[in-house]
């Protein structure tokens, strides 16, 4: 099959039982893959399931560009109902198991039930296994990477796991592979934790096939020279993400404080990519066939936060920095490699610490509830300290494991005003009160606080999108165009999470275009029109909402934290701004073509083929 293995492996874990079902190609048309065929495949599922019980499905899968020689298509998708949030959960990771996945002959990896003891799935091209895992339990990310490898006597094994959080179901563990590169939202590692399935290693050769492989290998290679061409490569390249850190903070995007200032350049610049560069950085990496290698390697060789590996991104930085008044760049690449060692997200522990020390602050918390550490403002020991313990389930750090809603529940008080979550999912840390098209990206994405499904602001930050009718950028702090745009460009890149492709080929100046000539060299699918791309792209977000109303999800719940909406900064470069909301949203739900309570309208429902009768419309 071009573009597609034709296959998706199921899993039933209760029955350990393992089978092979055919990719049903109408579907492939209708959501690509991905995203799209995630939420088709969970679609199927009774949504009331307990999230961490053995009827939550997980669904792992790539897209039709997934392993493919053109750089950003190294990607996967991962779903299932959020045990976080208690709605829609998905997950991004990147690296090489995705494509390493497709070279074994796999679209995607079905997982039912839950198995009595820990076991892992390894999986040679046709030849899956289900095994014992009882040696593996306990062991960190890197440890069960390497033991993996070990026993299969390959390197080139591509190992995806959890953790110690993730088997002890904490409800901010993520699934990472590759030694660091992280699915991390909405909690998906205690799925994994839950189902007793440590790890699935995959090694594959049996290639990728597309209908027209030389006229493929010349687009991809006139691709990646318009990428290695752009600017942006070159600081992505040179300074990773987080060198970002210092332009964000002149614009007031970086939460600092909890989201309570708006200034604080020299700690910002303390933990920037530009510091990391000068001091601990040893080396880069990068996804497979990507011509940036925005990935860091970082090395603390002595002092209380020794350390080896994974730098951190700029949520990292950002979380564990300004949010917590953190200025020690050594602190916080501890932090990280603490949170990758254990499986839990970076930006739900991060808001989550910095919440405890707001409520610290406050006299909610003292030193016997937090098991004798002084959570104050600046305090990095303490705060790597909390970490570790987050990770292990240990004390105080049980009671902040499942993340700032929960955490606050179970604090009380008026602990609630200091978790900045949308849904249950904590905010990435990027400010709507310096970008007003943030507010509604965070409010309306069917995951919760979540920066990954439309990074809006790009389009105030400079960039155009004419393929979509926007040939100017918008101002940052205008309400007008603002829902619609939220809405056009949340198509767009849904589009990408189920070809699946990296988001940082639009900064690379990779258009609709180009997407759209791959999958017509890929697939064969030459009357598939770019609308048709789109139409894609808004299928899937609607499929999504549609198992969001089901849960009780309505306007009431797309929202901010008031703190966002009521509280503007004081100082810096969003000084004294407030979006406004109401009447972006507005805006948003008539682009959508959904009620004003935020329910998709039957013609709407009708239009995008999607079946009303499963939802009870």
């Amino acid at each position: 099959m071009f573009g597609y293995a034709g296959k998706i492996l199921k899993v039933d874990l209760t029955n350990q039982r393992i089978e092979t079902v055919a990719t049903d190609m109408k579907t492939a048309r209708k959501y690509l893959g991905g995203s799209g065929l995630c939420a088709a495949l969970l679609a199927e599922i009774d949504w009331e399931v307990d999230p961490l019980g053995p009827d939550n499905r997980l669904v792992f899968a790539n897209g039709p560009l997934t392993g493919a020689a053109t750089g950003f298509c190294s990607r996967y998708v991962v779903a299932a109902k959020s045990p976080q949030t208690g709605l829609w959960g998905e997950a991004h990771g990147s690296g090489f198991w995705g494509p390493e996945l497709k070279r074994a002959g796999w679209d995607a990896i079905i997982v039912d039930g839950a198995s009595e003891k820990p076991v892992y799935l390894d999986i040679r091209d046709q030849e899956v296994q289900m095994l014992d895992a009882g040696d593996l339990w306990g062991r960190d990310i890197y440890e069960t990477d390497e033991v993996i490898r070990s026993i299969r006597q390959d390197d080139k094994t591509r190992v995806l796991t959890i953790g110690p959080a993730g088997e002890k179901r904490s409800r901010m563990a993520c699934i990472i592979n590759d030694r660091g590169r992280a699915a991390a939202r909405t909690g998906l590692g205690a799925v994994m934790g839950a189902k007793n399935l440590k790890a699935i290693s995959v090694r594959g050769k049996l290639g990728y096939n597309v209908t027209d492989d030389k006229k493929f290998k010349e687009l991809s290679k006139q691709l990646l020279g318009i990428v290695k061409n752009s600017p942006a490569r070159e600081a992505l390249h040179k300074f990773g993400t987080d060198g970002g850190m210092m332009g964000f903070h002149e614009m007031g995007d970086v939460p600092i404080k909890n989201w309570t200032r708006g200034s604080w350049e020299e700690g910002a610049r303390k933990v920037s990519g530009q510091a990391m560069a000068e001091t601990i950085l040893t080396g880069t990496y990068a996804c497979r066939s990507c011509p940036i290698g925005c990935g860091r390697v970082v090395e603390v060789k002595t002092g209380p936060y020794a350390m080896k590996g994974k730098g951190p991104e700029y949520e990292t930085a950002a979380g564990f920095g300004p949010l917590c008044l953190i200025d020690n760049l050594e602190a916080v690449a501890k932090a990280n490699d603490l949170c990758n060692r254990y499986g839990i997200d970076t930006i739900s522990t991060s808001s989550t610490v910095a919440m405890a020390i707001e409520c610290y602050e406050n006299g909610l918390l003292s030193k016997s509830d937090t098991d004798g550490l002084e959570l104050t403002w600046g305090n990095d020991a303490a705060v790597v300290e909390l970490v570790r313990k987050i990770g292990e389930r240990e004390g105080f750090g049980d009671v902040l494991a499942d993340g700032c809603k929960a955490a606050a529940e179970r604090i009380g008080g008026d602990a609630a005003k200091f978790c900045i979550e949308v849904k249950g999912l904590e905010l990435p840390f990027h400010d709507p009160r310096a970008f007003s098209s943030w507010a509604v990206a965070y409010a309306s994405s069917p995951r919760g606080g979540c920066h990954i499904q439309a990074p809006t602001y790009w389009l105030e930050r400079g960039l155009t999108f004419p393929e979509l009718g926007y040939n100017e950028p918008l101002d940052r702090f205008s309400t007008e165009k603002k829902g619609a745009w939220t809405k056009a460009f949340q198509d767009y890149c849904e589009v990408l999470e189920c070809l699946v492709m990296c988001k940082f080929s639009l900064y690379g100046n990779v258009r609709g275009e180009h997407f759209l000539e791959l999958v017509h060299l890929a697939t064969g699918w030459e009357d598939m029109t770019f609308e048709e791309l789109l139409r894609v792209g808004e299928r899937v977000f609607n499929l999504k909402r549609l198992i969001l109303n089901h849960l009780g999800v309505t306007r009431k719940d797309d929202t901010l934290p008031q703190r966002l909406l009521k509280t503007p900064l004081g100082e810096g470069g969003a000084k004294g701004y407030l979006p406004d909301f109401d009447a972006m949203m507005d805006e948003y739900y008539q682009a959508r073509g959904w009620d004003q309570n935020g329910i998709p309208t039957a013609e709407k429902i009708e239009l995008l083929d999607i079946d009303r009768k499963r939802w009870g419309l």
